[in-house]
């Protein structure tokens, strides 16, 4: 069973992602009170999952404990391969997302995380872009539907 496992947002690429119980969203603009939130926005800014289970495999392989929100991805996803659904839709709650493309890890995210290997062990790891196509809410332990 696939399932959101943790959400976190933030208002600026400085700060720290924000661990928060629920996220607001409002179709072909973002999530409320999120940093990529616009009028008119880019569907591969909307909304981003990372799977958890890689992480995990990235931390136990390299004997660390990097949190999962540090990854800055806005959702955590349990039990899905994200890859496998690019060009699909998902349903998350009652929001329906398109399944963009696939995030590709940045030299901000390995600066910021202290880690000169990210780029190479999340490369085709690094999660999913969605647009989000209706308004919705979506909680933590929410269920992913393909």
């Amino acid at each position: 069973m696939s399932e959101v496992f943790k959400i976190g947002i933030t208002k600026s690429n400085d700060q720290s992602i924000k661990e928060v119980k629920q996220i607001s969203l409002l179709a072909g603009k973002g999530i409320l009170g999120n940093l990529h939130f616009h009028e008119y926005n880019d569907a591969r800014k909307q909304l981003t999952l990372i799977e958890s289970e890689n992480i995990d495999y990235y931390n136990k392989n390299f004997n660390l404990n990097i949190p999962y929100l540090s990854f800055r991805r806005n959702i955590v996803t349990k039990g899905i391969l994200l890859n496998d659904l690019v060009g699909k839709k998902l349903l998350i709650s009652k929001v329906e997302l398109k399944a963009i493309d696939l995030c590709r890890p940045c030299k901000n995210l390995q600066k910021i995380l202290r880690q000169n290997n990210i780029i190479k062990e999340f490369l085709r790891k690094g999660g999913l872009r969605c647009e989000i196509l209706n308004n919705g809410i979506i909680n933590v332990g929410d269920l992913i539907k393909v």
